[in-house]
């Protein structure tokens, strides 16, 4: 029997990029086998370049997702909570049934200043590294959902 549908939460600080990116990467890639959401400590609103950079390198449109807190989520249960920077690592909540805890540090792109092109540059180099990243995590998470032998 296939284990029910995985659940995977990514947490980052303002949920603006970072893990926007996540959670609309790893949708896109899982072709909706895999239940995925986003939440920030202090959330605020989808970066207009986290938006831009998906879009572009891999195709995906984050442009309808929003920003939420992740009280938004307390209680709910989560296979995966996979935080995104070391202030959404200390200040993410406990979930109920033990979900693995991932950290996957990475500097905000937002923060980068500079020119129109350095900014973009930043936002793609994330997408990019969370693209390969959550490959990597989409097969175990397949792994994981094969039936075991009887």
């Amino acid at each position: 029997m296939l284990k029910t549908t995985q659940r995977v939460l990514f947490v980052c600080t303002h949920n603006a990029a970072r893990s926007q990116m996540a959670e609309g990467i790893l949708r896109h890639l899982a072709h909706g086998t895999v239940e995925v959401e986003s939440a920030g400590t202090e959330p605020s609103q989808v970066h207009p370049l986290a938006t831009e950079a998906v879009q572009r390198l891999l195709d995906v449109d984050i442009s309808t997702q929003r920003s939420k807190h992740i009280d938004e989520f307390a209680g709910q249960r989560f296979d995966y909570v996979i935080t995104l920077c070391d202030s959404a690592k200390e200040a993410c909540p406990m979930f109920p049934g033990d979900p693995e805890r991932i950290h996957w540090r990475f500097d905000d792109p937002a923060a980068v200043t500079g020119s129109d092109d350095d900014r973009y540059r930043a936002f793609r180099q994330v997408a990019a590294e969370l693209e390969r990243r959550l490959r990597q995590l989409l097969a175990v998470i397949e792994r994981n959902a094969k039936p075991s032998p009887a």
